[in-house]
């Protein structure tokens, strides 16, 4: 991660916006509020969700989206200590969220939450995502499930179908390889989501252990950490990867068919379909298969992002009208189709064909469910580990310094923090 330099830009960008914005406090009705988010891409439809949501509750929003997290991070941090507040802004589960509920900033939904697992709208599956010290707080902006998107007419090229099996995936890699194909997407840089494949190996190999990390119980130097990043570099050596230096959206590699397969969330079908990918067409997407064959479930990366309002919102009933709106199936089924991906809401339909049995199966329990790291880890530990997959991908060799280097700033985190789930 490029932490040096970042943080005064980040600053500086967040005090441009606080000139611009103007002030967002004091005590009048708002019948428009403004939604703080870090998925700019994702403005059209929040519009479209601010259009059904001004007919139905009498109440707009105005998206303001950013592209750098950095940035935005620093922007809502700062609006804890100024007049310049957000009405509604999008955040992350996870030690970030507790973070923000220690310092008391952020309002409590604890009644949106039981009304909505009374109706249906929200599971209690869910609902230990946004559970701090026994309350709630804010509510889901999405949920992903964590697979493999294919392109159907590079499989359908060479004979291919969607693997069962560990070894049937990486019999596909080969051949895939032997025709000159790449068959996966990866990238160092930008590195937000360097972790994907490591999440993915070590999860899908012991995912008590990948539990275990994420709670200092374990190290990144045990053994079990060490073979799938072994694991890693052997698929790296073997060739099945895109280039790692190529900074091209994933969406576009994907689309010109640079990389057969994309391990991504299901969120990422939204770029697919600003693209004009269509799904059952021209993209499939499947469970990845454990590691380990021997595991009772197969582990299935999960994430959920809150959407959540500040204690001191300039009309906090406003917000709450709000939040217990989007959760419903009308706000649910408009946000889901609009995107092409699935829903926090149980009861909705999920529109795109091929997240339907994955959605349905998820919540039968026939999938084991793991957090994804990014919100699993705690950020000083989440920041390292970022800069050194990034360097990994660039040197596969240095695993094993990068795990020390992870592990370094492990100890320094849990050494001021209380170990365990």
């Amino acid at each position: 991660m490029r932490i040096h330099g970042l943080r005064t830009a980040s600053l500086c960008a967040a005090a441009t916006l606080f000139a611009i914005a103007g002030c967002s406090g004091g005590s009048a009705k708002k019948n428009e509020l403004k939604l703080y988010n870090d998925k700019n891409a994702w403005t059209p439809f929040f519009n479209d969700l601010g259009a059904l949501a001004k007919q139905q509750t009498g109440l707009s929003i105005k998206p303001v989206g950013y592209s750098d997290e950095r940035a935005y991070d620093a922007f809502i941090t700062a609006s804890f200590r100024t007049k310049i507040k957000p009405d509604l802004f999008t955040w992350q589960t996870g030690s970030k969220l507790k973070d923000i509920v220690d310092l008391r900033q952020v309002s409590d939904t604890s009644a949106i939450w039981q009304q909505a697992i009374k109706d249906g709208d929200l599971s209690q599956d869910v609902e230990k995502y946004f559970t701090i010290g026994g309350k709630q707080y804010c509510v889901p902006t999405n949920v992903a499930y964590w697979g493999m998107f294919y392109n159907k007419k590079i499989f359908a090229k060479y004979g291919l179908k969607p693997p069962a099996t560990w070894d049937d995936l990486i019999k596909a890699a080969d051949t895939l390889k032997q025709h000159g194909q790449k068959a996966f997407f990866t990238q160092a840089t930008p590195n937000l989501f360097t972790f994907t494949w490591f999440q993915q190996l070590l999860a899908g190999s012991d995912p008590a252990l990948y539990d275990r990390l994420s709670t200092g119980q374990a190290k990144y130097t045990d053994p079990g950490v060490v073979a799938a990043m072994t694991r890693w570099k052997s698929m790296l050596d073997a060739g099945y990867f895109s280039d790692p230096a190529d900074t091209s959206d994933p969406a576009d590699v994907f689309k010109n068919g640079k990389a057969a397969m994309v391990n991504y969330g299901t969120f990422f079908a939204t770029s697919l379909t600003q693209r004009g990918m269509r799904p059952g067409s021209d993209y499939g997407f499947f469970v990845i298969p454990s590691v380990d064959p021997s595991l009772p479930k197969t582990p299935l990366i999960f994430e959920t992002g809150p959407l959540c309002s500040l204690n001191k919102a300039a009309d906090p009933a406003a917000n709450k009208k709000f939040l217990s709106w989007w959760v419903t199936p009308a706000a649910q089924e408009k946000w889901s189709a609009s995107r092409g991906d699935v829903s926090a809401n149980p009861r909705v339909k999920v529109s795109n064909p091929e997240f339907a049995p994955v959605s349905k199966d998820a919540g039968t329990g026939k999938y084991q469910l793991v957090q994804r790291y990014f919100e699993a880890t705690p950020a000083p530990i989440l920041a390292a580990a970022l800069d050194g997959f990034s360097g990994f991908l660039a040197d596969p060799g240095s695993y094993m310094k990068v795990l020390q280097t992870i592990q370094k700033a492990a100890d320094g985190y849990w050494s001021q923090h209380k170990t365990g789930s």
